[in-house]
């Protein structure tokens, strides 16, 4: 599993990008796309079209490593924004490496 500090930047690409890119294709959309330095040591998401399929680069000082997983039966709760990426907490990455949905709702709760 990953090892996540409350310290951890993690950038989301809110686009789809296409699953046969590995690492240099990912460190690519990395630097153009997300505008950031692959080499930072923050963890970069990105998904497929259909949202079932999720990758993350990740430079861990000495290599690149890519983190695939794929959804049997179900979609990621991707995250929506402006822009081409957005940041995200350590716990709403867990959730979504999950399947589960991290976003807040409205009036979820009964009165």
């Amino acid at each position: 599993m990953l090892s996540l500090s409350p310290a951890t930047r993690i950038f989301v690409a809110l686009e789809p990008v296409d699953m046969r890119k590995s690492f240099n294709g990912l460190y690519s959309q990395v630097q153009t796309v997300l505008g950031q330095e692959p080499t930072s040591g923050h963890y970069f998401l990105f998904t497929n079209k259909s949202r079932n399929r999720l990758k993350i680069l990740f430079f861990d000082g000495s290599g690149l490593w890519v983190f695939a997983k794929r959804l049997e039966k179900s979609t990621f709760a991707w995250p929506k924004g402006q822009g081409s990426s957005r940041s995200l907490r350590p716990e709403e990455l867990s959730l979504l490496i999950h399947g589960m949905d991290g976003q807040p709702r409205k009036n979820w709760h009964r009165a």
